[in-house]
């Protein structure tokens, strides 16, 4: 079957943790595996990623129709993105975690049902309400491919896993464009629910080329679930999203209860999670991965990427628009640029990621994205406004490029029985940074007389604050060669 020879059953396991018996499903990758198994594997998780990439911005397509079907009000029907981010960003520590504990490919198959089975039932939703909930549903699987996916390439791609991982940056960007095209064509020739249902027949074939090819990975040690720590994150994160979500609509205050109230919770249960981490005899967090060498600092350059970097790829389309009058689909465009330097230079920058070690991309990258974003707050006045930032556009996703896969590498040496761990946490972090990012920018947004002028500051301040991470980066502990 796919042209793979068969091996004798061995009676023991692979020091990768990979379970050693007679069916493909079981047989551990190696040096000497053929190049086809390999992209078969990453093939399926792939797969899996892009839906999870697509269903972040193909929904935004559809927000006005769901708004005017269902009744629900904007402050709704923009909750079916909000509510997506905010599950992901709860699931990813948590879905590493349980793939570290109960083993890769168990979590990764678990996160195919569960997303495409909520999948089906947005689209069959009959009210914004129970749309949102199924949202948050989808968030769960969708939050849990990364890690798990992670998990399996680092187990099952030997001396290889540090490149694999790294061409994980090609996926999100394709997603990027895809999403926003299929979605307007579905909801343009069929309805809002098509963006949803798409879903469910790339799943299920997902689901039996898991089930079926992924070799089936040992689990860790056995140990009780930290209901507490996850408890006590859980509450944190959702309170400081649910304050800055709240702080970004119009007419709001940061003096307000909406905003202050949560966010006085959310800093007293981070005390609370932070004590608990340190001093709980298995802690959902370990403090290696939150403050640890390398991983503390790590964390933060994480969410300050997030923020700087993710973030204002959804305030583009927008400040085209309030700037220079771009009509909705000409604006949209323009993400298509930076996708398309993001895909072109990552390849090259996974292949030399081995001599050039972690730190010289990230810096590379971070000024090269710096400079885009400086580009676009200043645009020159005898040339088009769409063909500058195009090619800003390719800037910043060219810096990206160089930049994300040293940093989807960076520590994944220092802790190398806790990979899907550490990949929740980047996850976790980089969401964290965008939304926050994004939020604080539209609430600035909607007291500003000039939106456009606006938003051309905030670029700057993005630019900046990814200089300011520069100093960081010389304290990633430095690694050249596989790992």
């Amino acid at each position: 079957m796919f042209g793979l020879t068969s091996r004798p059953k061995l009676a023991t396991a692979t020091a990768s943790g990979v379970s050693v018996e007679p069916a493909l499903a079981s047989v551990p990758l190696g040096a000497d595996d053929p190049l086809p198994r390999r992209g078969i594997v990453f093939f399926i998780v792939a797969i899996a990623l892009f839906m999870a990439s697509v269903d972040q911005t193909i929904v935004a397509t559809a927000l006005s129709t769901i708004e005017r079907e269902m009744r629900g009000g904007i402050q709704w029907s923009s909750w079916t993105i909000t509510i997506y981010s905010l599950g992901q960003i709860l699931v990813m520590p948590l879905a590493g975690k349980l793939s570290d504990t109960f083993g890769r490919k168990k979590i990764f198959i678990t996160a195919i049902v569960l997303f495409t089975a909520a999948s089906l039932c947005c689209g069959l939703a009959t009210n914004v309400y129970v749309l949102v909930a199924l949202r948050g549903v989808q968030a769960i699987g969708g939050g849990a491919f990364m890690p798990s996916a992670t998990g399996i390439v680092a187990d099952h791609y030997g001396r290889n896993r540090d490149r694999a991982i790294g061409m994980f940056t090609s996926i999100f960007p394709i997603g990027g464009i895809v999403g926003p095209i299929i979605g307007g064509i579905f909801v343009t020739d069929w309805s809002w629910r098509g963006i949803f249902l798409v879903n469910v027949p790339i799943g299920v074939v997902v689901f039996v080329l898991a089930l079926v090819i992924l070799p089936r990975s040992m689990p860790g040690a056995r140990k009780k679930i930290d209901t507490m720590g996850v408890t006590l994150l859980g509450i944190l994160l959702l309170s400081a999203m649910f304050g800055i979500t709240f702080l970004g609509g119009g007419g709001t205050s940061p003096l307000g209860v909406g905003f202050l109230l949560p966010e006085a919770i959310a800093a007293v249960t981070l005390v609370l999670f932070l004590r608990h981490s340190k001093y709980a005899a298995a802690p959902f967090i370990s403090m290696q991965l939150l403050r640890g060498r390398g991983f503390g600092v790590m964390n933060l350059i994480n969410f300050l990427y997030g923020a700087a970097a993710l973030g204002f790829g959804a305030l583009v389309p927008l400040y085209a628009q309030d700037r220079f009058g771009m009509p909705i689909l000409q604006a949209g465009t323009l993400l298509t640029a930076r996708a398309v330097g993001m895909i072109c230079v990552a390849g090259i920058a996974v292949l030399a990621l081995r001599r050039t070690g972690y730190r010289l991309p990230m810096i590379a990258g971070f000024l090269v994205i710096a400079l885009g974003l400086v580009g676009m707050a200043f645009i020159p006045t005898n040339v088009s406004p769409y063909l500058w930032l195009s090619i800003t556009g390719a800037i910043t996703g060219i810096g990206m490029g160089f930049s994300v896969p040293a940093s989807n590498n960076a520590t994944m040496q220092l802790a190398r029985d806790q990979l899907a761990g550490i990949a929740g946490l980047r996850g976790m972090f980089r969401q964290s940074g965008a939304i926050m990012g994004v939020s604080i920018t539209t609430a600035f947004l909607a007291r500003s007389t000039n939106p456009g002028d606006t938003l051309g500051i905030a670029f700057v301040v993005f630019a900046a604050i990814l200089v300011c991470v520069l100093p960081l980066v010389f304290l990633v502990p430095e690694h050249r060669g596989s790992w």
